[in-house]
């Protein structure tokens, strides 16, 4: 575990200059000299000014919850990916295999159509986050129930009917999409490709307490995920409560993701490439990758928001595509070198 925590801070240490670069590079462009006097003057600490009143509006109205933001998704996102992997024991899993995402993304597009005025009444600017995140908890939900047997939640089945509800959730989502005016089109267009353009104080603090779960619960469940990986009958053999650990990380993995998609919408790859990553470069145990790919997550979420935003500067490049961009490749380049040291 020494190791381990030498790793974990070295990524903390990272995730701290992905911040930084971050923070400082953009459209008005703030030096790490002014950036500290900022921070500086707003604690109290010094009542010197080094820096311009828009540079301190940008940093503190754009700036710090796009990042913040951006280190909730991709921390997420990751480490319920991760999870996902170690509980059906397959490198392929992530959220999105058993609905996650699909049912988010059927409940966005359903109220982008139908225009759910009372939703919005209600729930205001947040409206399409909740609908998202209702169809996400929906979507694992009727996944969950269909695959219990006598009991016990099958992997096989919750897998294959997974697939289902992503192929019947998708036929919905067309539907509706052919149905949609050239305005909704592009709102679903936007919301589909993924972008923390929508960054504010209020959606950071939205997202806050259903991210922080996950992110707090699921590093203790890392032995229990080792055990697992052994078979359901030796990880009950050890003590491990089989089916419990099914459904909490299930329902921590709903939960982070659903209000991840409901923010920002579809972002690929990021669940399922970050946590192979760790595996690659470092080792295959949970107890560094639940909570390693939460940091490395957000390390790489926070960089592609950075990108995203200054390729095409003053247009902003969806990052949903930049992760699809930059994950396929990985990706492949990961399936390849497993299958040559397979044959070796």
């Amino acid at each position: 575990m020494k190791n381990y925590s030498i790793i974990l801070i070295g990524l903390g240490i990272l995730l701290l200059g992905a911040m930084a670069l971050s923070i400082c590079i953009g459209a008005v462009k703030i030096s790490a000299g002014e950036l500290r006097s900022i921070l500086a003057y707003r604690m109290n600490w010094s009542d010197e000014i080094h820096f311009s009143r828009q540079q301190e509006s940008v940093l503190f109205g754009l700036r710090l919850p796009r990042v913040f933001l951006g280190i909730l998704v991709g921390s997420s996102l990751a480490i319920s990916g991760a999870a996902m992997q170690g509980l059906f024991r397959n490198p392929l899993a992530e959220p999105g295999l058993i609905g996650i995402s699909s049912g988010a993304s059927l409940f966005a597009v359903l109220a982008i159509v139908m225009e759910l005025k009372f939703l919005t009444a209600i729930f205001g600017y947040h409206a399409l986050a909740i609908a998202a995140f209702v169809g996400a908890c929906l979507a694992t939900f009727m996944v969950y129930r269909v695959s219990v047997v006598g009991g016990k939640a099958n992997i096989t089945t919750l897998l294959l009917v997974g697939i289902a509800i992503n192929a019947l959730a998708g036929s919905f989502t067309g539907l509706l999409t052919y149905t949609s005016t050239d305005e909704q089109l592009r709102n679903i267009t936007f919301w589909s490709l993924g972008s923390l353009g929508g960054a504010s104080w209020k959606t950071v603090t939205a997202i806050l307490p259903f991210v922080l779960i996950p992110l707090i619960v699921l590093p203790f469940l890392a032995k229990s995920l080792n055990a697992l990986a052994l078979g359901e009958s030796q990880a009950g053999y050890m003590g491990v409560n089989v089916d419990m650990l099914k459904k909490v990380t299930i329902v921590l993995a709903t939960l982070g993701v659903g209000a991840s998609v409901a923010v920002s919408g579809v972002i690929g790859f990021v669940g399922l490439v970050v946590p192979h990553i760790l595996r690659m470069a470092f080792s295959a145990d949970n107890r560094l990758v639940i909570p390693g790919s939460a940091l490395l997550g957000a390390i790489v979420l926070v960089l592609a928001d950075l990108l995203s935003r200054t390729l095409l500067a003053p247009a902003e490049l969806p990052i949903g595509i930049l992760t699809a961009l930059i994950g396929t490749p990985i990706f492949i380049y990961i399936i390849l070198r497993e299958r040559s040291v397979n044959t070796i």
